[in-house]
C-alpha cells in the first residue's frame, strides 16, 4: 500500500474517490432520465442505498477538497433534480414542490436509513425513504389543518 499511497490521506481520498464513483454508478444503474419517475425514484433509493450500507464509512470520508468528488456529487445532484421534476411532471410529487429542498430531504432520508438499518434490507428500506418522502408521516393533509 506505501508503494501505491504515500499517505494514510492518499489512501484516505483514493477510497473516498473509488465509493463516490460507486455511488454515481448507482445513481446511473437505475436510468433516472428514461425509466418511469416513480420507478426510477425506487431503484436510485434502493441502488443508493446498497452503496451507501456497504461503503458508507469511505462514503463519509469523502473529502470536499477532491475536485473529481466535488465534480461527481454536483452530476448526482443535478441528476436527481431532473428526476424530481420529470416526478413532478407526471404528478408523483406536488406542482408546489420546492424541488431543492426535496432533495435535500430525500438526501437526509437515504442517510438517515443508511444509518440506522433497524434490520431492515435495503428493499425495506428504500421503500420506507419513497413512501416516507411523497406521504411523509401526518395523517392529515396540511391544507386541512
Amino acid at each position: 500500500m506505501h508503494r501505491r499511497f504515500a499517505t494514510r490521506e492518499a489512501l484516505i481520498d483514493a477510497l473516498a474517490v473509488w465509493a463516490t464513483q460507486r455511488f454515481a454508478a448507482a445513481v446511473d444503474a437505475a436510468h433516472p432520465d428514461t425509466a418511469p419517475p416513480l420507478v426510477a425514484l425506487y431503484q436510485t433509493t434502493a441502488n443508493v442505498l446498497g452503496v451507501k450500507v456497504s461503503w458508507g464509512s469511505a462514503m463519509s470520508q469523502a473529502p470536499s477538497a477532491n475536485a473529481e468528488v466535488a465534480r461527481v456529487h454536483s452530476e448526482v445532484r443535478d441528476t436527481c433534480e431532473r428526476l424530481f421534476r420529470r416526478a413532478q411532471e407526471a404528478g408523483v410529487l406536488r406542482a408546489d414542490a420546492d424541488i431543492p429542498w426535496a432533495r435535500r430531504v430525500y438526501y437526509a432520508l437515504i442517510h438517515e436509513a443508511a444509518q440506522n438499518k433497524d434490520g431492515k434490507d435495503t428493499d425495506a428500506l428504500a421503500t420506507l425513504v419513497v413512501d416516507t418522502l411523497l406521504r411523509g408521516a401526518g395523517t392529515t393533509h396540511p391544507d386541512r389543518l
